[in-house]
């Protein structure tokens, strides 16, 4: 229900106080309340927001609604009560008579009051022990005049400049109108299987009172979003929102990936993550940036940054999230047998896998970035080379788009063994789509016979890579590291997951990725106290015999034996070596408005 913050009647007298030489006034009038006779409201509307000035008694009291907590907003008039009515929201507007404030479209109106009402939505920000937004309703009575259609005019005035302001638009006579729509990509079977619900009484809401229309799909079966967007025209929509776990974003960035216009479509479309899953790594990450309260329960701030045109740019290496081997990605394919407890799944499975810890043998390979302060700043948004300390992965250009030729089966390591060669995503050599589907999916197809299926496998495109292929040797400069490890992970956000703070250093678009490495013959109780401090994000500070972080421009990992798992973005891909290196600018992500 809506928190009624203050109902007010329009008056003819106009405010003289002085205003913020920053702020520009853009609208100004006095209302008083009708509940307390001796009460007034100042309302401006300026560049900031929805300024209120109370005055009572010769005592004033000033509050601001900002620009970037007001949603959107709506034109009303009322309607007569029916017998047998509940009661009025705005029932102290009219006394007794109970009129409603409807929609101006509906039937049955009353043409004795002239009155126009405007609701302004906003979802304010509220700090303190727990950090949240509120639902709050301004509703603005206008009647200034003797005829509904003029006291209207006048509504309708301030809901066009707050539309213009919320749009970043410039203020005109008539409201700005986008009929593009959003793309809503759903997995009802994400986390604890509530992503339906949660969009439909979270979200949808949101979106109504901002006025954005949306496409809501639910995917039918594995990779339903992949073949989605990279089959249909993305152009018709103003950006994709990804609802459910993190993979499906992992789905929707592959199949973007899979166009021959991946260039023109991530630089026109964003992308966006509405987190319903348990891990939520990228949308955490997201809040943790741009300072906004997050929990798997409450998505208010991004479901508002949907309502905006403010986007990010976001490096990727062919991932949005992070790549693992060891510890932390057993616990996350493990742990899927206990996906309807949520994220809790993951604090059940360590401990599981902290009594029957696994170690692993291998070559762990990187260019290690000595000062992450020295790196410059991408002035490209695609296709510009990967930098590291040492300029090891400049190489010339070479054609955008990978081919998928292959030409042999195998490749020799660091250490001389040869390997059976697994796709990498880096390699200008590889024989197969980049993608990695997921083993032992949830899903099951319900098309119908008629639908026509894309290729499994479809050719990867993307930016020139710069790595040489996994059958190569690696420059020089690279650090080199070989025996037995209990974890590798390499992330370049944040978080990878909701209550793990990985990398705080971590930046959308810095050029970096954050490689933690832990070797064997770490105790128990070491594990344990890494497991805490990683909840707690001080892992930039943790560096001694057992346990390293580092920043690198890229990687290679090559495991032995065939028993483990490797996984990106949270998902299982097929286990053998693999590598990466961080693409600058590549998309562009809705993001929340903190100006």
């Amino acid at each position: 229900m809506a928190d009624s913050l203050c109902v007010m009647d329009v008056y003819h007298a106009k405010g003289d106080e002085t205003v913020d030489s920053k702020e520009q006034v853009f609208l100004e009038e006095t209302f008083y309340i009708l509940s307390k006779k001796k009460s007034v409201f100042r309302v401006r509307l300026t560049s900031k927001g929805l300024s209120l000035i109370k005055e009572t008694d010769d005592i004033a009291k000033e509050q601001t609604i900002l620009l970037r907590d007001i949603v959107g907003s709506k034109c009303m008039r009322s309607k007569r009560r029916r017998a047998g009515g509940g009661s009025c929201v705005c029932s102290s507007l009219v006394g007794h008579h109970q009129l409603k404030v409807v929609d101006e479209n509906s039937g049955d109106l009353d043409e004795s009051d002239i009155s126009a009402y405007l609701y302004i939505y906003a979802y304010v920000l509220k700090r303190g022990r727990r950090t949240k937004r509120e639902r709050t309703t301004i509703t603005l009575r206008f009647r200034s005049y003797d005829r509904y259609e003029d006291n209207n005019k006048e509504a309708l005035k301030w809901r066009t400049t707050i539309k213009c302001l919320l749009e970043n638009l410039s203020i005109s006579n008539n409201p700005p109108i986008n009929d593009k729509k959003l793309l809503v990509l759903l997995n009802p079977k994400s986390g604890p299987g509530k992503a339906r619900e949660i969009f439909q009484t979270k979200v949808a809401p949101i979106l109504q009172e901002a006025e954005i229309p949306y496409d809501l799909q639910v995917t039918k079966y594995a990779n339903y979003a992949r073949e989605f967007v990279r089959t249909r025209n993305v152009y018709n929509w103003r950006g994709i929102v990804a609802v459910g776990g993190d993979g499906v974003l992992f789905e929707i960035l592959n199949g973007m990936f899979e166009r021959l216009d991946w260039q023109q479509a991530f630089a026109e479309v964003p992308l966006a993550i509405l987190p319903c899953g348990s891990g939520n790594g990228l949308a955490t990450t997201i809040c943790y940036h741009y300072d906004e309260p997050f929990t798997n329960s409450n998505m208010t701030g991004l479901s508002i940054s949907l309502t905006r045109n403010r986007t990010a740019p976001m490096d990727i290496m062919f991932s949005f999230l992070s790549v693992g081997w060891g510890l932390l990605s057993d616990i996350d394919i493990e742990s899927e047998r206990l996906r309807a407890i949520g994220g809790q799944r993951f604090t059940v499975w360590a401990i599981a896998r902290l009594v029957g810890l696994r170690k692993y043998k291998g070559t762990v390979s990187y260019a290690l970035i000595k000062d992450i302060k020295t790196i410059p700043k991408s002035k490209h948004p695609l296709l510009s080379h990967s930098v590291s300390q040492d300029g090891t992965l400049d190489s010339p250009d070479t054609e955008a788009f990978y081919d998928c030729d292959e030409q042999s089966e195998t490749f020799k390591s660091v250490n001389g063994r040869r390997h059976e060669r697994v796709d990498s995503w880096y390699s200008v050599h590889s024989r197969r789509s980049a993608f990695y589907s997921t083993r032992d999916s949830d899903y099951h197809s319900v098309t119908s016979g008629s639908e026509v299926r894309s290729p499994v496998h479809a050719c990867m495109h993307g930016p020139a890579p710069h790595l040489p292929s996994l059958m190569s040797q690696l420059p020089n400069t690279w650090v080199h590291e070989h025996g037995e490890f209990v974890m590798v992970h390499v992330s370049y956000q944040t978080h990878i997951g909701a209550d793990l703070l990985f990398a705080p250093q971590s930046k959308l678009c810095d050029g970096v990725m954050w490689m933690l490495i832990i070797r064997a013959g770490i105790s128990r109780s070491q594990i344990l106290s890494f497991l805490l401090t990683l909840t707690q994000g001080n892992l930039a500070e943790i560096n001694n015999e057992f346990i390293k972080m580092v920043p690198v421009s890229a990687f290679r990992i090559v495991p032995e034996g065939q028993n483990g798992y490797l996984t990106v973005d949270g998902e299982l891909v097929e286990y053998g070596p693999i590598q990466a290196e961080i693409f600058p600018n590549i998309i562009n992500l809705l993001v929340p408005d903190n100006v």
